[in-house]
């Protein structure tokens, strides 16, 4: 079995090289977890180890924009593995294909529906299901 998750590991990591981000971060399961608030049971992302190492570490990722606030310049904005029409908001994927982005210092960047690859610092954060798992903090646009 330990064989078959190594196997699995490396296959993701080298998926491709414009993939090979997500694939990492994509190593997630899921555990439930009462939540008292919403007063039921809900699936809580575990992230892999190996992600929780690249906590604070310096990544390239591509992908595609999806708006805050309308299809205009912001510095603040989700990022996702897929274009907005197969994203994780509209049901067609799971939370670990999306990040939270934090340009930093008030940079903007314009809204594009075409793939751009950014660098940033990951944040991983613990989530209780209401919040993203991943956060880009001083990205910037390559």
């Amino acid at each position: 079995m330990k064989l078959i998750w190594l196997f699995f590991c490396i296959a993701q990591i080298g998926y491709s090289q414009g993939n090979s981000t997500w694939s990492l971060l994509s190593l997630v399961t899921y555990e439930k977890q009462y939540n008292e608030s919403m007063g039921m049971e809900i699936d809580i992302p575990v992230v892999n180890p190996m992600v929780q190492k690249m906590n604070g570490q310096e990544i390239e990722v591509t992908g595609y924009i999806i708006p805050l606030e309308g299809k205009i310049e912001q510095s603040h904005f989700v990022f996702s593995a897929f274009p907005m029409s197969s994203c994780f908001f509209c049901g067609k994927a799971g939370p670990e294909t999306a990040m939270e982005v934090d340009m930093g210092n008030q940079k903007k960047i314009q809204y594009s529906e075409e793939k751009i690859t950014l660098k940033g610092i990951l944040r991983v954060r613990k989530s209780d299901g209401m919040e993203l798992m991943y956060k880009l903090e001083d990205a910037v646009l390559l």
